[in-house]
């Protein structure tokens, strides 16, 4: 991907937090959605936001009131698209979802090439708080797989598929298990700015600027639906302990990892970490990582003799993280979800 930051915005700090915040997203009439929600095997369940498109038919709605936002309507899992036009299935990033800027960018570009688009939220991220004793991770790759099935079996054309932040690691992950049988339900895949090696990540938001502005941010959500987690689950973990948490690294600890059948925060983020089996992946994957990313060190990024036959890695010098501004003031976010999707539509 050939990419050059615009000059009035440089520097990878300012290129994560400015599109979030101030960027364009899509031109015309915002996307509009409607949710779907699914039963899942462990007696929790999952939304999903569908794209609507203005020339569907009208559906009915027959599922329980579902909270959603003010651009998605609630409807059941019977009224899911199944159209033969392409799907493109965005997995979000931590403490992502329908408001993330890189949703409804991609949304929009899904809308422009007449592709049916739908973003499931990994649980707890809905507005409502899940029920089981669990949340998410970077490498739930079952979950992943569980999503793409039931998209499978409720779609009849192609699927591509994209993971933005940690929703990429765990697309990866879930393609590295599923090996050949991936091919039986995603044409390609494409990881964007993903935490490949989330040690490195890990210990990387965890200091200097990253630790005051990113961490706070995302503990700002995580701490709370944590302790609601606990109220719903009476010691599941030590609430006191996590009260005094300051980093993600003793959130995981703490919260994630055990939750999730891992030993520890290392056990945690050696094990669910991509990088190390990128080789094993045998659909066609896009790695997309800005070398200036502030989450994601370039020096931990992979190369070309960790990846096989089937991945392309694009790493330009700039873009930040999941930003990749362009144009004048206040600028857009479109330009990286254009050459992503114009590479999956390769596969299609």
């Amino acid at each position: 991907m050939q990419y050059q930051a615009p000059p009035w915005l440089p520097g990878g700090h300012a290129q994560t937090i400015w599109p979030v915040l101030f960027a364009k997203r899509y031109t015309g009439a915002a996307p509009q959605f409607r949710r779907v929600r699914w039963d899942t095997p462990d007696g929790d369940f999952i939304d999903v936001e569908f794209l609507i498109d203005p020339t569907e038919p009208a559906t009915s709605t027959g599922a329980a009131p579902i909270q959603s936002t003010s651009t998605s309507t609630s409807t059941s899992a019977s009224a899911a698209p199944t159209a033969e036009r392409p799907m493109l299935v965005l997995f979000h990033g931590l403490e992502g979802g329908l408001d993330s800027q890189y949703v409804q960018a991609f949304a929009a570009v899904a809308a422009q090439r007449g592709w049916a688009f739908a973003m499931p939220y990994f649980r707890g991220c809905s507005g409502e708080l899940n029920l089981a004793p669990r949340a998410y991770h970077s490498g739930d790759y079952e979950e992943i797989g569980w999503i793409l099935t039931q998209l499978r079996a409720h779609h009849r054309g192609p699927i591509v598929a994209a993971g933005v932040s940690l929703g990429g690691n765990a697309l990866l992950r879930w393609a590295q298990e599923a090996g050949d049988a991936a091919r039986d339900t995603v044409r390609a895949v494409c990881s964007i700015c993903s935490p490949l090696d989330l040690t490195a990540a890990g210990h990387a938001i965890g200091k200097g600027f990253n630790r005051l502005v990113y961490t706070r941010m995302f503990l700002r959500t995580m701490m709370p639906k944590a302790l609601r987690k606990l109220q719903q689950h009476p010691g599941l973990f030590d609430g006191e302990r996590l009260r005094r948490v300051r980093d993600l690294y003793e959130f995981d600890n703490l919260f994630t990892a055990p939750l999730h059948g891992f030993r520890d925060t290392d056990d945690y983020w050696l094990r669910a970490s991509a990088k190390p089996h990128l080789a094993r992946i045998r659909v066609p994957a896009l790695v997309l990582n800005a070398r200036n990313d502030p989450f994601v060190p370039a020096h931990s990024l992979p190369t070309k003799s960790h990846v096989g036959a089937f991945v392309t890695l694009w790493q330009p010098r700039e873009g930040g993280h999941v930003g990749f501004p362009s144009g004048r003031p206040p600028g857009h976010v479109r330009t990286m979800p254009q050459r992503v999707s114009d590479w999956l539509a390769q596969a299609l």
